[in-house]
Order: C-alpha cells, then structure tokens, then sequence
C-alpha cells in the first residue's frame, strides 16, 4: 500500500495527515500549534512541522508529501538563505497604504486585475514588499529571493535552509503564486516588473510547478518521498472538496473564503473577487473576508459561553435578531477593502439586547458578508449551484442551521476534516500516479445537506448598516 502525506501550515497550526494513495483512507494524522501574530519567524512553521510529523507518526513509509499553506505571506531570503526578517501573514494590514499607491502607480484597479487578476489589498505579497522598500530600506536592499510559507516549507523538506543557498532550488505552485500580486493566471508568467515596482529591484522567484509535476526528493523520510508543488490553503482545499463548475465552497475559518472553480480566469476591477488559479490546472475566483470564526469566538467570549452555548442561544433568537445587526469587521476588512474599519452593533433596543439576539446577529453577520461574497462571484459570470460549508465554523449547529436562510441555498456539509491537508494529499497521490486527472477521491462524497427557506430581511437590514462603520484610532 502506497502512502501520501498531506500538510495544512494554516495562521493558527501545522496539521500532517496520512492517507493511503488509492483510496484515500486516513491512516494517521498529527499537528501542532502556531505562534500568535501577523508577524511571525518562519522558523517556528518548520518546528511545528517537525512536531506534527513526529505525531502522525514520521514519514518512513510515505512515498509521496504535499504542503498546504496560507495564502500570501511574505518570505524573504537573503543569498546565502537566510531569513531577511519575519515574514508577514496574509492578515497584517500595515501595507494598506502601499497596496493603494501601487495602485495608483501601474494605473488604477482595472490595470492590476488585467495584470495579475486581482486588485491590491493589503493582503497580497507585493503590497508587503513595498512596505519593506519603504519602512526597511536596509532589510529590502538584502533581499535575494522572495517565497511564500508553502514555498519555504517546500524548500526546507527538500533539505535546503539557513546558511545553504540554493535559492534556485526554491518550487511554488500557480494557485499559490497567483495570490503574490506579481504573477499571471492568465498568461502563466511572473511580471517581475511588478515584483520591482513592490521591493524596489528584482529577485529570484520560486519555479512554478505543473498541477501534478513532481518536485524535488524530501530530505525527510527513509523513502525520501516525492515533493508534490503543493497549493495555497484554499486551492488544497478545493482540490479535497474535487469542486467542479458550478459548486462554490464557503469556506469558516480564521478569514472567510468563497470560491469556486472556473474554466476562465476572472479579472475583477472592483477588487471584490480575485482571479487567483487554482490546483488542478483551471481558475478559482475567490472574495475572502478577514473576519470569519473569530466572529464566533468574539462573541462566545462576550457572553461568557462556549461555543456549544453561543449556538444554542443564537437558535433561540428569530430570524434577524428583531433588528439587531453586527457588522462584523472586527480586525478590519478585506472584501470590502476597508482595513482599519471597526465592527459595529446597530438597531440595539429593550427588545433586543439579550444574550440570544446578541448571539443570533454575530451568526447572521458573519454569514451576510460570505453572503456577499457569493453576490460577488455572480456578478463575474461565475454559476452558483451548489453551496459547500466547510471550516471551524461550519461545527457550528447555528451556522449550519441559519446559513441556508442568509445564502439564499441548500448548503451542503461534508464530514468534518482537515481540507487543505486532505487537498495537499490527494494532490501528492496525483503526483504519484502520473496520471492525467486526480485519485477519485474526494471529501464531499459523504455531506449533509441543510435547507431552510431564504429570509431576505435579513441581507435588507445588513445592506441598510454595513458601511455605517468607524475607523480605529490611530496606534490601535
């Protein structure tokens, strides 16, 4: 029996699961946790890897490894290998300001989504090289060699690091180096002028490796297992779901996350949805919130509850809250583009301020701006079917139960599991094989469906208070 190794190194943990190639039968598994922060030494990413491979029980006997990883961090190297500095993760914010004058640089939106699929946010890669260009000059001059956390990983599992060189041993994958601001789904090309214009001079950049190209050989593990390109965290994910056109995956995590699978890449001026790519050789245009679980915890904490006691009390509350609405943009906000925005309560009356409608209105908000995420995907030509819920919060019994109302669609609810490192599994089985498609296997063979009948009132009431938001004060 063939063995494959998946690997999710998400914002919050590292988790390692072990399948058999055929059929995808979970063998073993492990994890462990990541620091807090939206910066972060990548040094701890690599120990927590070790961590989690030592739980799922080492890699001796897997033949091939895959990594999943969060999206858009920035990674710098300098000649020799080593880290310039931490890296920054996709949810630090402090390049806003230098994603807009990026902007205004090359042209204005629709010229950036031409270009690489996506309007800048503070999100992508290249915004957080100009803010090195400008914030560490020093550090910037230093940089030899730009990844991103599943590229470093990559590299590292290949037995490169600190002090070794080998910057041009460094892979990366389309749907990963579609979220850097600098590389091309469409023409499947980097614009190193993009990168120049972010850091200031150019850079080596990973190769871009085939859906199913194989990689270099793992330094880890008695098989030395084959590297698989890996993905970005939502295409691992999708890839695990075997998503096709016309299914769209809401996604619950630390951000929210709403894609699809295309046959065409999608260049959205607006910025609300990015043209990213995704693992198996076609598209995924995807709108991404930053505030998704959180929203959840926020508000457990608030009430002094757990999670199971937050969904209890949000499914005693009627639909809508009787007026009660939570703009949830408590670290600020991706989509819409609105980084330093706070959250907001709104229509708080005698009637409405207990304990169950607070907890109903953290679940119908959260969902709304998914909700709107979905609108947005429409609005670029993509078919909306059928509706997947996956993530941390799709546990939730009130998200389950509340979300057909607010999506305005059956959802459907595979069995709980870790998609991206599912995702990065199937993907290495698919290396394995050398075949033309993806093993068969897939997570969404077994999901639940939901139905409930569409509240637009609820969507009416968000719309009316969503952009009645405040700005955190500066130095908070």
């Amino acid at each position: 029996m063939a063995l494959v190794a998946g690997v999710d190194s998400s914002t919050q943990s590292c988790k390692v699961v072990v399948r058999d190639a055929a059929t995808g039968a979970l063998v073993r598994s492990g994890r462990a946790s990541h620091p807090d922060g939206t910066e972060v030494a990548p040094a701890a990413w690599w120990d927590a890897l070790q961590t989690a491979i030592a739980d799922a029980g080492g890699l001796d006997d897997v033949d091939a490894i895959s990594v999943g990883g969060q999206q858009h961090g920035m990674v710098t190297l300098d000649e020799n290998g080593d880290v310039v500095r931490d890296a920054l993760l996709w949810n630090d914010t402090r390049s806003a300001a230098a994603a807009l004058d990026l902007i205004d640089e090359l042209g204005g939106p629709q010229a950036w989504a031409d270009a690489t699929g996506s309007v800048l946010v503070a999100s992508l890669t290249v915004t957080k090289l100009r803010w090195l260009r400008d914030a560490e000059p020093e550090n910037a001059k230093r940089v030899a060699a730009v990844a991103l956390p599943h590229d470093w990983l990559t590299w590292r599992l290949a037995g490169h690091g600190p002090g070794t060189g080998g910057l041009d041993q460094l892979v990366t994958d389309r749907s990963d180096a579609s979220g850097t601001g600098y590389w091309s789904p469409t023409t499947n090309d980097y614009r190193h002028d993009l990168l120049e214009l972010g850091l200031g001079h150019d850079a080596v950049l990973p190769r871009v490796l085939g859906p199913n190209e194989a990689g270099p050989r793992s330094a880890v593990g008695a098989r030395k297992p084959v590297l698989g390109p890996g993905a970005g965290d939502n295409a691992a994910a999708a890839l695990a779901l075997g998503l096709r056109p016309g299914d769209v995956a809401v996604s619950i995590g630390t951000s929210g996350v709403v894609s699809a699978v295309t046959g065409a890449p999608t260049t959205d001026g607006s910025g609300l949805v990015n043209g990213f790519a995704d693992a198996s050789g076609h598209f995924l245009p995807l709108a991404c919130t930053l505030n998704a679980s959180r929203v959840l915890d926020a508000t457990a904490r608030m009430l002094g509850v757990d999670h199971a006691g937050l969904s209890e009390l949000a499914l005693q509350a009627p639909s809508g809250a009787d007026g009660l609405v939570l703009v949830p943009y408590l670290e600020g906000e991706r989509t819409p583009n609105k980084p330093d925005a706070t959250g907001a309560l709104h229509g708080l009356r005698l009637a409405n301020t207990t304990p169950a409608h607070l907890a109903r209105a953290a679940v119908e908000g959260m969902l709304c701006a998914l909700a709107d995420g979905v609108d947005a995907l429409r609005a670029q030509g993509v078919a909306v079917e059928r509706l997947f819920l996956i993530g941390g919060g799709a546990r939730s019994e009130a998200v389950r139960r509340i979300a057909p109302s607010v999506l305005g669609l059956d959802v459907l609810v595979p069995t709980p599991g870790e998609y991206v490192a599912d995702g990065a599994a199937r993907q290495a089985a698919w290396v394995l094989s050398g075949t033309d498609e993806p093993p068969a296997w897939s997570a969404a063979g077994s999901a639940e469906v939901f139905s409930g009948a569409a509240d637009p009132r609820v969507r009416e009431q968000y719309a009316a208070v969503r952009d009645l938001t405040a700005v955190r004060p500066a130095g908070l």
